[in-house]
């Protein structure tokens, strides 16, 4: 059930996001969904293996590295995906930040990130 309920958190998060950002859109709530899901699995997959070669400028940017690769996870969802777009680099960047602040709230008003 828990993971039912971050799957509708990051769609709305998603859709929020689209929603604010100028540059950003989302055809639908699936469409949401599913860029959730791939930019989730693009961080998870590639962002890794970007985050392991760039470990020690990592380092020496304290993390800023880090949230680039995020962004370019955005844009890379946002380019084989048809109902999600992101216009460009500044676009995905507000994009990543805003729906990592909504994802945050809303899984603190449903009590998601609690350990049970």
């Amino acid at each position: 059930m828990r993971f039912i309920i971050e799957l509708i958190i990051t769609g709305l998060a998603v859709m929020g996001a689209a929603y604010v950002v100028p540059g950003a859109a989302v055809s639908g709530f699936w469409s949401a969904l599913l860029a959730g899901i791939l930019i989730a699995l693009a961080n998870a997959t590639v962002g890794t293996i970007l985050r392991f070669f760039t470990l020690p400028l990592n380092i020496l940017t304290l993390g800023l590295i880090s949230f680039i690769i995020t962004v370019l996870m955005v844009m890379l969802v946002s380019s084989i995906m048809s109902g999600f777009s992101v216009s460009g680099f500044f676009s995905a960047m507000f994009f990543a930040i805003l729906t990592a602040i909504i994802q945050m709230i809303l899984s603190s008003l449903f009590g998601t990130n609690r350990e049970n």
